[in-house]
């Protein structure tokens, strides 16, 4: 079943161990932002450090792991045609408009939208870590600045998680202006039961 996320909003959704999550850019470049949870414990989370220590690689894609705060997969990544993911930075957030976009009015972000819903698994805002950015392209200059730049997805790229352990997901349809290019897109899921 095809899930819609709508442009600059999000979802928190339930998947089970060996089952694949397939995240799809419908219409290219956007930016989605997920957070894992072990469903059992949710105080186990995805950790962009510790995934970037054991993976060795700053640029995560086909054939690499996500790893928790407690050091055990949680995902593995099965498949990626556009390969070009980011794990540095933080889910875009009301200060984040604030501080570098200099806007004083409300703004949509992927903070909210992953804290609100998974509010319901009692997830709280201060639980969020590091998103993986699925589609994000972050470019490192030999000075270590780092420029965010548009995706190189097209439409109907798509990456595929296999879930290592039951899990809670949130995922967005991220609303970051620089991370799609300067305009917002929906974002498709599908879970699977295998990849047949």
């Amino acid at each position: 079943m095809l899930h819609i996320i709508e442009k600059q909003s999000g979802s928190a959704f339930k998947i089970k161990k060996n089952q694949y999550l397939k995240v799809i850019d419908p219409n290219g470049e956007q930016v989605s932002d997920m957070v894992l949870f072990n469903a059992e414990d949710t105080r186990e989370k995805i950790s962009s450090g510790k995934s970037l220590d054991f993976e060795e690689a700053i640029l995560l894609t086909e054939g690499n792991k996500l790893w928790s705060n407690r050091s055990n997969i949680m995902a593995s990544i099965m498949k990626d045609t556009n390969g070009r993911n980011d794990f540095l930075l933080a889910p875009c957030s009301a200060e984040t408009f604030k501080i570098m976009y200099k806007h004083d009015e409300y703004h949509p972000s992927c903070f909210e939208n992953l804290y609100t819903h998974l509010a319901e698994y009692d997830i709280r805002p201060d639980d969020i870590p590091t998103a993986f950015n699925i589609f994000m392209n972050v470019q490192f200059a030999q000075d270590g600045k780092i420029e965010v730049c548009p995706p190189t997805s097209k439409s109907g790229d798509y990456i595929i998680f296999k879930a290592e352990m039951d899990m809670i997901v949130g995922l967005t349809a991220c609303s970051a202006e620089d991370s799609n290019n300067g305009s917002f897109k929906p974002i498709h899921y599908e879970i699977l039961d295998d990849l047949s």
